[in-house]
Protein backbone atom coordinates (compact mmCIF):
# COMPACT_ATOMS: atom_id res chain seq x y z
CA UNK A 1 0.00 0.00 0.00
CA UNK A 2 1.38 3.39 -1.00
CA UNK A 3 2.00 5.77 1.87
CA UNK A 4 -0.33 8.76 1.80
CA UNK A 5 1.35 12.17 1.50
CA UNK A 6 0.15 13.18 4.93
CA UNK A 7 1.78 16.60 4.88
CA UNK A 8 -0.43 17.67 1.97
CA UNK A 9 -3.49 17.06 4.14
CA UNK A 10 -2.20 18.97 7.13
CA UNK A 11 -3.61 22.41 7.98
CA UNK A 12 -1.37 25.19 9.14
CA UNK A 13 -1.71 26.45 12.69
CA UNK A 14 -3.45 29.60 11.42
CA UNK A 15 -5.92 27.58 9.37
CA UNK A 16 -6.65 25.31 12.32
CA UNK A 17 -7.15 28.26 14.64
CA UNK A 18 -9.55 29.85 12.14
CA UNK A 19 -11.74 26.73 12.19
CA UNK A 20 -11.94 26.77 15.98
CA UNK A 21 -12.53 30.52 16.00
CA UNK A 22 -15.49 30.36 13.64
CA UNK A 23 -17.06 27.65 15.80
CA UNK A 24 -16.49 29.65 18.99
CA UNK A 25 -17.88 32.87 17.48
CA UNK A 26 -20.90 31.39 15.72
CA UNK A 27 -24.08 32.93 17.12
CA UNK A 28 -27.80 32.29 16.70
CA UNK A 29 -28.65 35.78 15.47
CA UNK A 30 -31.95 37.60 15.89
CA UNK A 31 -30.94 41.17 15.03
CA UNK A 32 -30.23 41.98 11.39
CA UNK A 33 -29.18 45.11 9.52
CA UNK A 34 -31.17 44.64 6.32
CA UNK A 35 -29.02 44.93 3.23
CA UNK A 36 -28.43 42.05 0.84
CA UNK A 37 -26.40 38.90 0.48
CA UNK A 38 -24.44 38.86 -2.81
CA UNK A 39 -25.54 35.91 -4.98
CA UNK A 40 -22.06 34.38 -5.04
CA UNK A 41 -21.89 34.48 -1.23
CA UNK A 42 -25.32 32.90 -0.87
CA UNK A 43 -24.20 30.19 -3.29
CA UNK A 44 -21.09 29.51 -1.19
CA UNK A 45 -23.15 29.21 2.00
CA UNK A 46 -25.57 26.79 0.33
CA UNK A 47 -22.70 24.78 -1.14
CA UNK A 48 -21.26 24.51 2.37
CA UNK A 49 -24.56 23.05 3.53
CA UNK A 50 -24.51 20.57 0.66
CA UNK A 51 -21.03 19.40 1.73
CA UNK A 52 -22.42 18.16 5.03
CA UNK A 53 -22.18 14.48 5.92
CA UNK A 54 -25.37 12.49 5.56
CA UNK A 55 -26.20 8.95 6.60
CA UNK A 56 -26.04 6.62 3.61
CA UNK A 57 -25.31 9.69 1.45
CA UNK A 58 -29.04 10.30 1.44
CA UNK A 59 -28.75 14.13 1.42
CA UNK A 60 -32.29 14.59 2.78
CA UNK A 61 -32.08 18.39 2.88
CA UNK A 62 -34.23 20.60 0.66
CA UNK A 63 -33.78 24.39 0.61
CA UNK A 64 -36.52 26.86 -0.18
CA UNK A 65 -35.48 30.46 -0.74
CA UNK A 66 -38.40 32.72 0.19
CA UNK A 67 -38.53 35.65 -2.23
CA UNK A 68 -42.23 36.60 -2.06
CA UNK A 69 -42.71 39.35 0.58
CA UNK A 70 -46.29 38.21 1.26
CA UNK A 71 -45.07 34.66 1.92
CA UNK A 72 -42.40 36.01 4.25
CA UNK A 73 -45.09 37.88 6.17
CA UNK A 74 -47.22 34.73 6.39
CA UNK A 75 -44.29 32.76 7.81
CA UNK A 76 -43.70 35.52 10.38
CA UNK A 77 -47.36 35.31 11.39
CA UNK A 78 -47.10 31.53 11.89
CA UNK A 79 -44.09 32.10 14.13
CA UNK A 80 -45.96 34.77 16.11
CA UNK A 81 -48.79 32.32 16.81
CA UNK A 82 -46.37 29.67 18.07
CA UNK A 83 -44.50 32.27 20.14
CA UNK A 84 -47.68 33.02 22.07
CA UNK A 85 -48.45 29.33 22.53
CA UNK A 86 -44.91 28.69 23.76
CA UNK A 87 -45.21 31.55 26.25
CA UNK A 88 -48.44 30.04 27.55
CA UNK A 89 -46.76 26.65 27.94
CA UNK A 90 -43.88 28.21 29.89
CA UNK A 91 -46.16 29.29 32.71
CA UNK A 92 -44.33 31.51 35.19
CA UNK A 93 -41.55 32.25 32.69
CA UNK A 94 -44.01 33.50 30.05
CA UNK A 95 -43.34 37.19 30.60
CA UNK A 96 -39.57 36.70 30.46
CA UNK A 97 -39.94 34.70 27.26
CA UNK A 98 -42.11 37.33 25.59
CA UNK A 99 -39.40 39.92 26.21
CA UNK A 100 -36.95 37.91 24.11
CA UNK A 101 -36.47 38.60 20.43
CA UNK A 102 -36.91 35.14 18.95
CA UNK A 103 -36.67 35.79 15.20
CA UNK A 104 -35.62 38.27 12.53
CA UNK A 105 -37.85 37.10 9.71
CA UNK A 106 -38.90 40.54 8.49
CA UNK A 107 -35.45 42.10 9.01
CA UNK A 108 -33.02 39.62 7.48
CA UNK A 109 -31.71 39.88 3.93
CA UNK A 110 -32.47 36.27 3.04
CA UNK A 111 -35.08 33.88 4.39
CA UNK A 112 -34.66 30.16 3.79
CA UNK A 113 -36.72 27.18 4.86
CA UNK A 114 -34.96 23.84 5.24
CA UNK A 115 -37.11 20.75 4.88
CA UNK A 116 -36.70 17.01 4.94
CA UNK A 117 -37.32 15.62 1.46
CA UNK A 118 -40.38 13.56 0.65
CA UNK A 119 -38.27 10.64 -0.63
CA UNK A 120 -36.16 9.95 2.46
CA UNK A 121 -38.12 6.85 3.51
CA UNK A 122 -36.60 4.93 0.60
CA UNK A 123 -33.23 5.19 2.32
CA UNK A 124 -32.59 2.20 4.59
CA UNK A 125 -28.80 2.40 4.97
CA UNK A 126 -28.19 3.85 8.45
CA UNK A 127 -31.90 4.34 9.17
CA UNK A 128 -33.25 0.84 9.71
CA UNK A 129 -33.01 1.12 13.51
CA UNK A 130 -32.41 4.88 13.70
CA UNK A 131 -34.86 6.53 11.29
CA UNK A 132 -34.21 9.96 12.80
CA UNK A 133 -30.77 10.05 11.19
CA UNK A 134 -32.34 11.96 8.33
CA UNK A 135 -32.98 14.81 10.76
CA UNK A 136 -29.44 14.48 12.13
CA UNK A 137 -28.10 14.81 8.60
CA UNK A 138 -30.13 17.98 7.98
CA UNK A 139 -28.83 19.41 11.27
CA UNK A 140 -25.27 18.85 10.01
CA UNK A 141 -26.12 20.78 6.84
CA UNK A 142 -27.54 23.67 8.86
CA UNK A 143 -24.45 23.76 11.08
CA UNK A 144 -22.27 23.96 7.97
CA UNK A 145 -24.36 26.92 6.78
CA UNK A 146 -23.98 28.60 10.17
CA UNK A 147 -20.21 28.30 10.16
CA UNK A 148 -19.93 29.40 6.53
CA UNK A 149 -22.19 32.38 7.22
CA UNK A 150 -20.03 33.44 10.17
CA UNK A 151 -16.90 33.10 8.04
CA UNK A 152 -18.60 35.33 5.44
CA UNK A 153 -19.38 37.87 8.20
CA UNK A 154 -23.11 37.16 7.94
CA UNK A 155 -25.47 36.44 10.78
CA UNK A 156 -27.77 33.44 10.73
CA UNK A 157 -30.61 32.50 13.07
CA UNK A 158 -32.49 29.21 13.27
CA UNK A 159 -36.18 29.74 13.99
CA UNK A 160 -38.01 26.63 15.20
CA UNK A 161 -41.16 28.27 16.57
CA UNK A 162 -43.72 27.10 14.03
CA UNK A 163 -46.24 24.35 13.43
CA UNK A 164 -44.57 22.15 10.77
CA UNK A 165 -47.91 21.00 9.37
CA UNK A 166 -49.12 24.56 8.92
CA UNK A 167 -45.82 25.71 7.43
CA UNK A 168 -45.77 22.74 5.07
CA UNK A 169 -49.28 23.61 3.95
CA UNK A 170 -48.35 27.27 3.46
CA UNK A 171 -45.34 26.30 1.33
CA UNK A 172 -47.32 23.64 -0.55
CA UNK A 173 -44.75 20.98 0.26
CA UNK A 174 -45.40 17.51 -1.17
CA UNK A 175 -46.74 14.76 1.07
CA UNK A 176 -43.93 13.30 3.14
CA UNK A 177 -41.80 16.45 3.16
CA UNK A 178 -41.39 18.21 6.49
CA UNK A 179 -40.04 21.70 7.27
CA UNK A 180 -37.55 21.65 10.14
CA UNK A 181 -36.01 25.14 10.13
CA UNK A 182 -36.69 28.71 9.14
CA UNK A 183 -33.31 30.35 8.64
CA UNK A 184 -32.75 34.10 8.79
CA UNK A 185 -29.55 35.12 7.01
CA UNK A 186 -27.97 38.48 6.37
CA UNK A 187 -25.68 41.31 7.43
CA UNK A 188 -25.65 42.29 11.09
CA UNK A 189 -24.32 45.38 12.82
CA UNK A 190 -22.45 43.24 15.30
CA UNK A 191 -22.33 39.68 16.57
CA UNK A 192 -23.37 38.92 20.14
CA UNK A 193 -20.44 38.66 22.52
CA UNK A 194 -22.07 35.61 24.07
CA UNK A 195 -25.08 33.49 23.05
CA UNK A 196 -28.11 35.77 23.17
CA UNK A 197 -30.03 33.59 25.63
CA UNK A 198 -27.05 33.79 27.96
CA UNK A 199 -26.83 37.57 27.53
CA UNK A 200 -30.53 37.87 28.33
CA UNK A 201 -30.08 35.64 31.39
CA UNK A 202 -32.53 33.08 30.06
CA UNK A 203 -30.10 30.18 30.48
CA UNK A 204 -26.44 29.41 31.08
CA UNK A 205 -24.48 26.97 28.94
CA UNK A 206 -23.37 23.86 30.77
CA UNK A 207 -19.66 23.05 30.99
CA UNK A 208 -18.40 20.11 28.96
CA UNK A 209 -17.38 18.27 32.12
CA UNK A 210 -21.03 17.86 33.11
CA UNK A 211 -21.82 16.21 29.78
CA UNK A 212 -18.84 13.88 29.42
CA UNK A 213 -18.70 10.42 30.99
CA UNK A 214 -16.29 7.54 30.85
CA UNK A 215 -17.56 3.98 30.94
Amino acid sequence: MTDLPTESYRFSADQRDAVYRVMAERRDMRHFAGGAVPPEVLQRVLEAAHLAPSVGLMQPWRFLRIVDPALRDSIAELVAVERDLTAEALGERAADFLRLKVEGIRDCAELLVVALGDDRDRHVFGRRTMPHMDLASVACAIQNMWLAARAEHLGMGWVSLFDPVELGRLLELPDGAEPVAVLCLGPVERFYDRPMLQQERWAEPRPLGELLEER
